[in-house]
């Protein structure tokens, strides 16, 4: 047997929490959720565990590490002066990674496609 992954994104943390808990019950052999922006750091840092589905931790969905600091200190849209220009991630910033059987791998896509994901 060989397994697969897949990179889906969401919208909220919510959206990839519950079809974590959906593929829990599918051959899973790892599942991760994690949130993305500009400057690194907003991780949800979590291991999602594949028996229940629970996240394992969600405590620094707001934590932001001193290396996101300084970039987002350096960043032209910090200065009174500027219009900021670029903009960020938005929208799907939720990303769930998940390694699956390759039995399952395709059933795992229907459940998040139903779900909302973008593959």
């Amino acid at each position: 047997m060989y397994e697969k992954s897949i990179l889906a994104y969401f919208k909220a943390p919510e959206e990839a929490e519950g079809v974590s808990r959906k593929l829990a019950a599918l051959r899973v052999t790892e599942m991760s959720i994690d949130r993305f922006t500009r400057f690194g750091g907003g991780s949800l840092q979590n291991a999602v565990n594949p028996v229940t589905g629970n996240l394992a931790s969600m405590d620094s969905m707001t934590a932001v590490s001193a290396h996101s600091s300084i970039l987002s200190a350096a960043h032209t849209s910090a200065s009174g002066m500027s219009h900021g220009g670029d903009g960020g991630p938005t929208g799907r910033n939720i990303l769930l990674t998940v390694i699956v059987d390759a039995d399952s791998y395709h059933q795992a896509l229907s459940i998040i496609e139903e779900a909302g994901g973008m593959i």
